[in-house]
């Protein structure tokens, strides 16, 4: 990292101390994986490999299990960095992916005056959460897949709060895994020995077939894996800022789509597996891996007791891994050949053929309102202050912003929808048993009461379900017609929280 390029950076964005010191609040870290469901994870039950890094976080700190992002990465990022659900979309715009898929880096700023014709910037005094950490005089770091998506332009970044960003800011680029180029601050920073225009992004979503294994492994023009660049741009950036109090995003590509840059060798031998099946169980060993070496970064500095470590999905499990006769699209019962419908017939792994169980049994999966495409893990580890605990509270990712102001003793001048669960976290204390959760999906939206009911609206049937997860979190049994006022109750919440406009409240 070039560190004539942070000065200067710093000296363009001041860092604001307010409310407690920043001397008091460690270092933040925030590991944002892409795409990953809970079930990928040794410590909640995957089976053919391990995750012994995370499995440690989960461990020896306190994890949630009723945590929820969004049902797709751009709005969970969205939500995340504003503090508002994804119903909420008059604090935040998403824009199409694949702007700056291209060989011309000039058109770049043509793209860029584009979006930022259409951005939707919060007030000034409503704060991002890059700005929050700011405020409490912390020098803030995003790296990785940037901004929330689809894309973003350098001047969102800046007005964000960030003071140093590298990575992707065009997410659909971010499917490649070889970028020719990658923004560093204000910068555009060409990579050597990457010459593919699509960054070697493949075809994520389409059948195995021998073609794309070809592609996949055929390096020409794939010379450096952004993964790699991105970890040690992390442990640079610690480095150089070990005695400052920093907040860092992680938001890393891994685990998905598939782009291995070779077999781990914990799975090389496993019969079970087909190759597809081992190079997507590597990319989770991948990510493992650079939990540790962060880990071990911070051990190596003398921060780990000063740092707060966060591990977390931005959305539910996503399948890379389509193959004949294992697990295909439109998903259906594989015994029965029945295309799952959503509602009378979900997708369940077990029915569908999904060997990893990426969503740890739940039904749904990405971009769906059921809790297979929104359950996302929620960790945070802080050696010597937090304890291995495990805490039932239903909690959101955008209840990290207004989390993280109570931590550092900032009051915001303006409200969010997210809550401070900091009582539930640091005491083990519980949260008000009608606290609500609103998630938007291409399904419709739903909204999930800390007391366990959580209604659904299903646009494609245009209906409404009723379900108590704390009795059953796999939402095998719509109980409305048992319990109409309930249901009825929640229908006056989930409108009020979509303006009463439900049929449109999607995300896509």
């Amino acid at each position: 990292m070039c560190k004539k390029i942070i000065i200067l950076l710093i000296l363009s964005f001041p860092l604001h101390a307010a409310g407690a010191s920043s001397e008091k609040h460690p270092n933040i870290i925030y590991i944002c994986a892409h795409d990953m469901g809970k079930g990928l994870i040794s410590a909640y039950g995957q089976k053919h490999f391990t995750t012994p890094h995370i499995d440690a976080l989960i461990r020896n700190g306190v994890s949630f299990n009723y945590a929820f992002g969004g049902s797709t990465s751009a709005s969970a990022r969205a939500s995340l960095l504003t503090g508002y659900h994804g119903c909420n979309q008059s604090k935040w715009r998403l824009t199409k992916g694949g702007a700056y898929m291209r060989e011309d880096t000039a058109r770049i700023y043509e793209d860029e005056a584009a979006i930022n014709s259409s951005n939707i910037l919060l007030p000034e005094n409503d704060l991002y959460l890059p700005r929050l950490f700011r405020e409490a005089g912390y020098v803030t770091a995003q790296i990785g897949l940037l901004g929330w998506g689809r894309t973003s332009s350098r001047e969102q970044m800046a007005q964000h709060g960030w003071d140093y960003w590298y990575g992707y800011l065009d997410h659909t680029r971010g499917e490649g895994y070889y970028p020719t180029f990658l923004f560093e601050n204000s910068r555009i920073v060409m990579i050597e020995g990457n010459t593919r225009a699509d960054c070697g992004r493949g075809y994520p979503y389409e059948m195995e077939s021998e073609a794309l294994y070809r592609e996949r492994w055929y390096r020409e023009g794939k010379k450096v894996y952004a993964p790699g660049l991105f970890i040690e741009k992390t442990r640079e950036f610690m480095r150089e800022f070990k005695d400052k109090p920093f907040f860092l995003m992680y938001s890393t590509q891994l685990p998905a789509p598939i782009s291995a840059p070779a077999i781990d060798p914990e799975v090389a031998q496993n019969e079970q597996l087909t190759p597809v099946e081992k190079e997507y169980a590597s990319m989770m060993k991948l990510l493992d891996s650079h939990v540790g070496i962060i880990l071990s970064e911070l051990q190596a500095l003398g921060l780990e007791e000063n740092t707060l470590v966060v591990f977390a999905s931005d959305n539910g499990h996503a399948i890379y891994y389509l193959q004949k006769n294992r697990i295909i699209k439109p998903f259906c019962d594989m015994e029965t050949g029945e295309r799952f419908d959503g509602s009378y017939s979900k997708y369940y792994s077990d029915k569908a053929g999904d060997i990893f169980n990426g969503n740890m049994g739940l039904a749904g999966l990405k971009e769906s309102n059921l809790n297979g495409g929104i359950n996302i893990p929620l960790v945070f580890y802080w050696k010597g202050k937090l304890t291995g605990r495990i805490s039932e509270e239903v909690v959101s990712n955008y209840d990290f912003l207004p989390t993280m102001a109570d931590f550092l003793g900032i009051k915001p001048k303006t409200g969010k929808d997210g809550i401070s669960f900091l009582p539930a976290l640091m005491k083990g204390r519980k949260l008000p048993k009608d606290r609500t959760v609103v998630i938007a999906s291409g399904e419709g939206p739903a909204i999930i009461v800390n007391d366990g009911w959580k209604l659904r609206y299903y646009n494609r049937q245009k209906k409404y379900e009723l379900y108590n997860i704390r009795k059953d979190f796999e939402e095998k049994y719509d109980v409305i017609l048992r319990f109409p006022e309930k249901a009825e109750d929640l229908k006056k919440i989930l409108s009020k929280e979509c303006n009463g406009d439900i049929e449109n409240k999607t995300i896509n």
